[in-house]
């Protein structure tokens, strides 16, 4: 019987439950973990991204684990965590998701429309903004570029940004900019609605032209040719981006295009998913310049819709009306996330409006915008 007994107390001693969190901010993140499971999976705001970053922010903050151990020579292990987080620490998972976001996208829009571009350039006001606050709280260089690129609301480009300049802070940054991006229905219409008037809200604009499938697939490969030499730290986000799109419109190479889009980006995201959430431990986590780098990031979210609206605005002035200056605040990086909030508040103020195809125009060309403004900082901070 006091063998039994024994045996029971050493298997309740090495169990987790003996091990439960004594530090009040571990029991914050299991709380916040938690929470965001309940955002992604009751409320269904981006479950693809906040379903697996909560569970692996969940994981993170059990106690004994043994999920993220680095290789052991002696015992031959290495935590399964560990192993799949070497896709973020250099920068795979985020080259692979542009492309199946290439094979997915329609540049269409964009060729049709080509003063879209100016519309995702403005909306990346908010990159260089926080940029400059950050070096105000006393971030480095290195670091507040890599902050700033939360604010293309783009989580592949804000992690390879944050790989190659501030791999310390990848998790905060990481986990900001996927939240900020999984949030953009709740965090972009007030300020639409801030920045723009009733009258041009409901402004309907003229159909685009037909592009036709020779200029498609001139497109990705002029792009990919101008940008990288221009920018040579672009390689691996606009190559992979453009790639994607070529397997989509050269209309030779379907099931390449079906697999980038779907089973691969997919597979793709849920150790992405994981891994960012993995890292976003209690101590780690909750800090003063975790918690700076979240408000920053809010921040320069916010300063790129505004930037986006407010050119819009300024089109909506120079056509005489005939650009709805919503479709400005699609100029951020989150593709299609961004172009839908457009449509919705649009159609709310005039049932009859169809602004999707419209935004989709600034909303991809924010993706190349994002992916731009993030290799000049890497160029310029990089070295």
């Amino acid at each position: 019987m006091n063998f039994f007994a024994e045996v029971l107390i050493a298997i309740f001693g090495g169990s987790g439950f003996a091990a439960l969190p004594t530090d009040w901010r571990q029991v914050v993140m299991i709380a916040v973990a938690c929470v965001l499971l309940y955002m992604g999976i009751g409320k269904g705001f981006e479950p693809l991204l906040l379903v697996p970053i909560a569970f692996g922010m969940l994981l993170a903050n059990l106690p004994l684990t043994g999920l993220f151990n680095p290789p052991d020579a002696a015992s031959h292990s290495v935590g399964f965590m560990w192993v799949l987080y070497q896709g973020v620490q250099y920068a795979i998972y985020p080259s692979i998701i542009f492309m199946g976001i290439g094979a997915m996208t329609d540049f269409g829009p964009l060729l049709a429309n080509p003063m879209s571009l100016l519309l995702g350039a403005a909306a990346q006001l908010g990159i260089f903004t926080a940029f400059l606050l950050a070096l105000v709280l006393g971030f480095t260089p290195a670091e507040a570029a890599a902050i700033g690129v939360i604010g293309g609301a783009d989580g592949p480009t804000a992690i390879l940004t944050a790989s190659k300049l501030a791999s310390r802070l990848m998790p905060a940054i990481a986990i900001a900019a996927y939240s900020y991006m999984a949030l953009i229905p709740m965090i972009q219409p007030p300020l639409m609605k801030t920045l723009t008037t009733k009258e041009a809200r409901k402004v309907k604009m003229s159909q685009l032209r037909v592009v036709s499938k020779t200029e498609k697939i001139i497109f990705p490969i002029a792009v990919t040719i101008f940008v990288i030499l221009l920018i040579p730290d672009t390689a691996p986000l606009i190559g992979m981006l453009m790639l994607g799109n070529l397997f989509r419109e050269c209309g030779v190479t379907e099931r390449l295009s079906d697999t980038a889009q779907n089973a691969l980006i997919n597979i793709v995201t849920i150790p992405l998913g994981l891994s960012v959430g993995f890292k976003a431990t209690y101590d780690s986590f909750l800090t003063v310049e975790t918690l700076s780098i979240i408000a920053l990031g809010l921040t320069a979210f916010l300063l790129s819709t505004a930037g986006g609206l407010l050119f819009g605005n300024v089109m909506y002035v120079l056509t005489g009306g005939k650009v709805n200056p919503l479709i400005g605040s699609a100029g951020v990086s989150a593709v299609p996330m961004a172009a839908r909030v457009s449509q919705t508040v649009g159609q709310k103020e005039n049932p009859s409006n169809f602004l999707l195809m419209h935004a989709m125009g600034p909303n991809v060309a924010g993706v190349i915008g994002s992916a731009v403004a993030a290799g000049f900082l890497i160029k310029v901070f990089g070295g």
